[in-house]
């Protein structure tokens, strides 16, 4: 506990270094649990699932936190003044899963299909591009409403990465395989969803 300005007890907040290193320490985390407990053949495989599936929760919370507060009022609002730290989380946490990408290529013995690779490519350009002007000095070197448009333009393609990979997942090895997958699909599917409906709300008033 801490005293704030007004002579109040306040809780210690993380910061975003803090939530950055919980981001990647449990990717990491994963990865060795998996390393211990899976079969040789079915490890890297799992593990890019799972590293990936816990990046884009933070994504998730960084990208809708803003459309679930503009519709609900106060509720969300907690996440919303997060975004930020999230987003950078999802940065963080997500380095592990392209540490995990670029073991896959340096072991594969046959050519990666080049359509996923180039959509992939596109994806870590925009996460990373994001990230950078999540710094205020980056941000303050292009206009308010460029760094929007390009903010918004990045996440709705990191949006359509993750359902890609999400869709396609979901289809294989029948039912239970796309039930394992609804609910990241709901959340995927969700976001642009919220968004939309935030921005409308907007508008409106």
């Amino acid at each position: 506990m801490a005293i704030d300005g007004r002579g109040h007890m306040a809780a210690l907040r993380p910061s975003t270094g803090q939530w950055m290193s919980a981001a990647f320490c449990v990717a990491l985390v994963l990865v060795l649990a998996i390393r211990l407990s899976v079969p040789l053949h079915d490890q890297l495989g799992m593990a890019l699932r799972a590293t990936a599936r816990w990046s884009f929760l933070w994504f998730w919370l960084a990208s809708t936190g803003g459309a679930l507060a503009a519709l609900s009022g106060t509720k969300f609002q907690a996440i919303a003044l997060r975004a930020r730290d999230f987003g950078l989380a999802f940065a963080a946490a997500h380095l592990v899963h392209l540490g995990l990408v670029a073991f896959l290529l340096y072991r594969s013995t046959t050519p990666f299909p080049r359509f996923p690779l180039v959509l992939f490519s596109i994806g870590v350009f925009w996460v990373y591009l994001l990230a950078f002007l999540s710094f205020r000095p980056a941000s303050l070197m292009l206009q308010p409403r460029t760094v929007s448009l390009i903010r918004s333009v990045g996440v709705e393609y990191i949006t359509f990465i993750f359902l890609y990979d999400f869709v396609k997942d979901s289809l294989q090895d029948g039912a239970g395989q796309f039930f394992l997958y609804l609910p990241f699909l709901t959340l995927g599917f969700g976001g642009p969803l919220l968004r939309l409906a935030a921005a409308g709300k907007r508008t409106r008033v």
